[in-house]
């Protein structure tokens, strides 16, 4: 994992995002915030357990499905597997060290 801050990101409105390998955030102060991390290393996790280019293929396909399904591009956002793994578990920071594999599967589908 290799965290680097972007300025870009100011222009996105996203605190970080997770290419694996890299992190990368919008403040150079987010490097301290363990939540912002944690949550971003979850969707590293799953990057790897699909391949990487399967979770960006995913994800995309995910995100439109909500996305017609719900008229609201936030919601779906919010209602992407990955996403909902990281965030029901982005305050736990052991998650990962206990965490079974493809366990963003039991998100799938369900709102």
């Amino acid at each position: 994992m290799i965290i680097v801050c972007q300025k870009p990101l100011k222009k996105l409105k996203i605190n970080g995002i997770a290419l694996f390998p890299f992190i990368f955030i919008r403040k150079p102060e987010d490097k301290e915030n363990k939540i912002l991390i944690n949550h971003e290393k979850i969707h590293l996790r799953q990057q790897l357990e699909l391949l990487i280019i399967f979770f960006y293929i995913f994800y995309v396909i995910e995100y439109y499905y909500w996305f017609f399904k719900l008229k609201d591009r936030f919601l779906a956002y919010r209602y992407i597997s990955f996403e909902r793994e990281a965030y029901a578990k982005e305050k736990d920071l052991i998650y990962l060290k206990k965490r079974r594999l493809w366990s963003f599967w039991k998100y799938v589908g369900k709102p």
